[in-house]
């Protein structure tokens, strides 16, 4: 669910954002938290225009590690992508998703738009029609 990111001071004393993973990102901001946060909307924007062209997306790291600094996608991108990338893996075509889900053809492409807020339980069926259900791993606080 993270990305790296490069942060190398610029003459102005801004900060140059690139990100390892995606060499078409580049960025900038006047301090830190404005690069990192210009660095994973320049992630976001990488990740659309992947799966607009059917390209594969980076597999995202669930760890950070080490020092340097790590942009986490929002859950819903990261689920998207994940999407994405499982059908494209399996040779899961959107037609053929469609057909499984018996959803219109339509429904199914807004699954694969970052910009379109899916809901869970669509992106649950979806998963659930290319086998790989939803899991989470959270942990729960221990009765008071």
């Amino acid at each position: 669910m993270w990305y790296e990111l490069v942060l190398d001071v610029d003459s102005d004393n801004s900060f140059l954002v690139t990100a390892p993973d995606f060499p078409e990102v580049t960025s900038f901001g006047v301090n830190q938290p404005e690069a990192c946060a210009n660095g994973r909307a320049a992630i976001e924007e990488a990740i659309a225009a992947r799966i607009a062209d059917n390209d594969p997306v980076p597999v995202p790291l669930t760890k950070t590690k080490g020092k340097g600094h790590f942009v986490e996608v929002p859950g819903l991108v990261f689920l998207k992508s994940a999407l994405y990338m499982i059908c494209r893996e399996e040779k899961i075509s959107r037609a053929e998703l469609a057909r499984r889900l018996s959803w219109h053809r339509e429904q199914v492409d807004r699954l694969f738009r970052l910009d379109h807020k899916s809901q869970l339980d669509q992106m649950e069926a979806a998963f659930k029609a290319i086998g790989e259900p939803l899991s989470f791993n959270i942990q729960m606080p221990e009765a008071a």
